[in-house]
């Protein structure tokens, strides 16, 4: 396994490190979380980065990297719900748009095609990874309500993009 590939399994085991210190009731488990929350985010940054500059690219990769991303991100959401800092609702929209590209990208594989991460799709999540590191602190409830009305308005912006862009993928469905 690759240096690459070795960092996304590490994000993929920080996400129960992660939730098992929100869980644990521990002086301070949101900062903690915080700390785990901003490790794992990093090292998304940093295999992508091994992966390209180092040509470890690998379709092992490929398939992991965003799942770890996606299930990172709702977990941190899935605990904001719990505690009610989030509506339900609000992660709704989260799923339902990752369901909806990954579905758009595994036809446009059909077809022979691959759809980049497109600009907003960025904004998107480098939005939603700051909104939730902001979220894990003891913040005014209006900075929550701000928070979460960024996340649902980048996701819902990305994925009406990423349907629009690729409409001929989406024409294309049987």
């Amino acid at each position: 396994m690759n240096t690459a590939n070795k960092l996304t399994m590490l994000r993929v085991i920080m996400i129960p490190a992660f939730l098992l210190v929100l869980y644990s009731g521990i002086p301070y488990a949101n900062y903690i979380a915080l700390a785990v929350f901003v490790v794992a985010s990093l090292t998304d940054l940093l295999d992508g980065y091994i992966a390209r500059h180092y040509n470890q690219t690998t379709d092992f990769g490929k398939f992991m990297d965003p799942l770890a991303d996606k299930c990172l991100v709702i977990a941190a959401m899935l605990w904001f719900v719990e505690i009610g800092q989030m509506p339900a609702w609000a992660l709704l929209i989260v799923v339902v748009r990752e369901f909806a590209v990954s579905g758009l990208r595994m036809q446009a594989a059909n077809l022979g095609h691959v759809i980049a991460a497109g600009w907003s799709g960025k904004v998107k999540t480098a939005s939603t990874m700051g909104c939730i590191c902001l979220m894990l602190l003891p913040i005014p409830a209006v900075v929550n309500v701000i928070c979460v009305a960024v996340i649902v308005v980048t996701t819902l912006y990305s994925g009406i993009e990423y349907l629009v862009v690729n409409r001929a993928v989406v024409s294309n469905m049987k």
